[in-house]
């Protein structure tokens, strides 16, 4: 036997109890093992050295200058930061530095970090299962280490040595490591990204683009993180310094500190809605965009598992489920959602970039999410307090109280206006209320309030003023109020303060209607703007919700057909269909077995009218298929009868009376979901005065 190709196994034994000594061999004790073996053997399998590991490691988990950001700062996140900041040059080509003041190293720690999967993070496998921590393999840091000109410069926050550590490596060599002055905490530098790799670097995108994609990192990081401050510098320019928010443990807190990190981070023209729902151990909480509100993609979609943002298909398909005829073809709502649940229940291992997540229970997160999104849309239109202040504050006062006041001037008062009432007690406005204007007797239609005025207050003669010209707590010429009247007024007060400041829903503010436009399109007036109703869209949801509510009221009923056909499916669908009869029957689809793949349709829904019923069928199996017996059932009957409308709605040339219109607005305000007609198309348009005096060129 050769005795060239016994020399590996001989001296295997050997090389295995001097690797595990790591620092008696320059390099680590993979560079000895692959030296011995490119030595002494002409095998075709080698083990690599750690540095061309670590750069095939950096190969999966650098991808970019985001990458290394992303990395960095989870790690600052990971030791406790409460400040955290970013600066890149060349968008991250030339420069990459994260600062923190997180707990940092002491000498022997900032070396270890250094070494393949060293990780203060995990101890033994079982840790896997109850990750908490942003990072746990250990990866990372010696990946960027291997493609860039590193230095690490660190100090122990509970340590009494007054100076720190620094670390300098070139390319995953190490060149120096020395004491320095620093305060508590950890900075690591990334110059000259790739600059070892040139195949790497040269499919790098342009510098703006770069920068970018370290901007939406940093974006979701800041989200998910809004008890920590942020700043951002590129090219020596400071892009955003976000402060801390007080993000208590109370779901309160942490709505109001994360609505103030997205208009930080996005500003305030965005109208979001709160979004709440839990489900055993699971609970959802965030913002999601308002009926009308979507984008042509995806991007502004951000949800996080435990802080963590992941890319998720299933959750994707979940957001459109809760939008469901609330959304045109080809848009996309936009969020920002937290779901939390226990670490055991998630694994998100599965991804190097940990960017993707496997839910224990998929199904039941995704039903938590369509159903949490739905009941927020349901929400918005609901009665809420911002809406409905300004009036029970005039209901509060009794009548015979009232007639001694004098009239406050409503159709003027803004949202953020201070509006008085009798006797010089003062409030802020919740939701401006505009002052009825007399019929106009000219014109197709007159400008009529179509909702329920605020009855006004009947003005008296001043009151005689006192010797000293004022009462106590009056103003002159103001009849006093009692003390019950002013602790109702400020209880009004206090209550109208406390309410949220997100606008009031278009439907629950006072409209007034001037007109139409084209036989189409109905012109309305509200106290922010003017308001622009398609009559059709309109008509469509209020004809749809009335269908819906009809077909859920007769579920189960089923017209017979008059021959009944036969429907050929794969052996897999029709295993799929066996185990959903019931659920058919009752949607009020009759079909039975007719052999190995085959069924007989003997009947259809009530709702389903001048339809292929054999296409019927094979849609109602693929939606089933894609979203389980209750959501699939719903959604087809929300499709078909949406489909049936389009010759039962008004048409366009359909002229209509000022009576028909102002019922029709009525009833889109009685709707569940009043903003967009059944195929996602917006009901109403509207344009607020700031939007108006920009396109006249005026200041507000």
């Amino acid at each position: 036997m050769n005795s060239a190709l016994l020399i590996p196994y001989a001296i295997t034994p050997g090389c295995n109890r001097v690797a595990q000594k790591r620092s008696a061999w320059p390099g680590g004790s993979g560079n000895f093992a692959a030296q011995f073996f490119t030595l002494f053997s002409m095998n075709r399998i080698r083990v690599l050295p750690d540095q061309v590991a670590n750069q095939i490691a950096a190969g999966e988990v650098v991808e970019r200058p985001a990458s290394v950001v992303k990395e960095l700062v989870e790690n600052a996140i990971d030791a406790g930061a409460g400040k955290i900041g970013v600066e890149i040059q060349a968008g991250g080509r030339a420069l990459i530095r994260v600062t923190d003041d997180g707990v940092g190293m002491s000498r022997d720690d900032a070396m270890l970090s250094l070494e393949r999967h060293g990780t203060s993070k995990l101890r033994k496998a079982e840790d896997l299962t109850t990750i908490e921590t942003m990072g746990f393999r250990g990866e990372a840091v010696p990946s960027i280490a291997s493609v860039c000109r590193f230095t690490l410069t660190t100090r122990e926050r509970d340590s009494d040595e007054p100076e720190g550590t620094e670390v300098a490596i070139d390319g995953g060599k190490l060149i120096d490591v020395k004491s320095a002055g620093r305060a508590p905490g950890t900075t690591v530098e990334a110059r000259q990204l790739f600059f070892n790799l040139p195949a790497r670097r040269k499919f790098l995108k342009s510098q703006e683009t770069e920068r970018a994609h370290i901007q939406h990192c940093l974006a979701l990081t800041a989200l998910a993180h809004p008890q920590i401050a942020f700043d951002f510098k590129s090219d020596k320019r400071m892009v955003w310094r976000l402060p801390a928010e007080s993000a208590g443990g109370d779901a309160a807190s942490r709505m109001a500190a994360l609505k103030e990190r997205l208009r930080a981070l996005y500003g305030a023209e965005i109208q979001m809605i709160p979004v709440e729902g839990e489900e055993g151990r699971v609970r959802i909480w965030g913002f999601t965009g308002a009926p009308g509100v979507s984008r042509a993609n995806r991007q502004d979609q951000h949800v996080f598992v435990n802080k963590r943002p992941i890319e998720h298909r299933g959750l994707n398909q979940a957001l459109l489920e809760g939008y469901r005829g609330g959304l045109p073809k080809a848009r996309y709502p936009i969020c920002c959602l937290f779901l939390e649940m226990p670490t055991a229940s998630v694994d998100v291992n599965i991804h190097p970039a940990k960017r993707e997540v496997k839910f224990e229970r998929d199904r039941e997160v995704r039903a938590l999410v369509a159903d949490a999104v739905r009941d927020a849309l349901l929400d918005f239109h609901r009665e809420s307090l911002s809406t409905s202040a300004a009036d029970d504050a005039v209901d509060a006062v009794p009548a015979d109280e009232a007639l001694q006041a004098e009239p406050f001037p409503i159709a003027s008062t803004k949202r953020g206006e201070t509006m008085e009432l009798a006797g010089g007690e003062s409030f802020e406005a919740a939701t401006p209320a505009a002052t009825p204007e007399p019929e106009r007797k000219s014109g197709a239609i007159s400008a009529q309030r179509i909702f329920p005025e605020v009855p006004k207050p009947t003005p008296v003669p001043p009151a005689t003023s006192t010797s000293s010209g004022k009462q106590a707590g009056n103003k002159p010429g103001r009849a006093p109020l009692d003390e019950a009247a002013r602790e109702r007024i400020a209880a009004i007060e206090k209550e109208v303060k406390d309410a949220p400041l997100e606008p009031a829903p278009l439907l629950k503010v006072p409209l007034r209607m001037l007109g139409t436009v084209a036989r189409h399109y109905v012109v309305l007036e509200s106290d922010r703007g003017m308001v622009l109703m398609d009559r059709r869209a309109a008509h469509e949801r209020v004809l749809y919700e009335k269908m819906l509510a009809e077909a859920q009221d007769a579920a189960g009923e089923a017209q017979r057909l008059l021959l009944p056909e036969t429907v050929e499916l794969s052996a897999r669908d029709a295993g799929f269909v066996r185990e959903q009869l019931d659920a058919l029957a009752k949607l009020g689809v009759g079909l039975s077995e007719f052999g190995e793949q085959t069924f007989l349709l003997d009947a259809l829904p009530p709702f389903v009218r001048g339809m292929d019923a054999r296409k019927f069928v094979l849609e109602l199996i693929d939606d089933l298929k894609a979203a389980g017996s209750s959501a699939g059932t719903d959604r087809l009957t929300e499709r078909a009868i949406a489909q049936s409308l389009c010759h039962r709605a008004v048409q366009s040339g359909d002229s209509l009376s000022e009576t028909e219109l102002t019922q029709l607005v009525e009833d889109l305000r009685r709707c569940s979901m009043p903003y967009t007609c059944p195929n996602g198309r917006p009901t109403l348009i509207e344009m607020n005065e700031r939007e108006l005096a920009k396109k006249f060129g005026r200041g507000m």
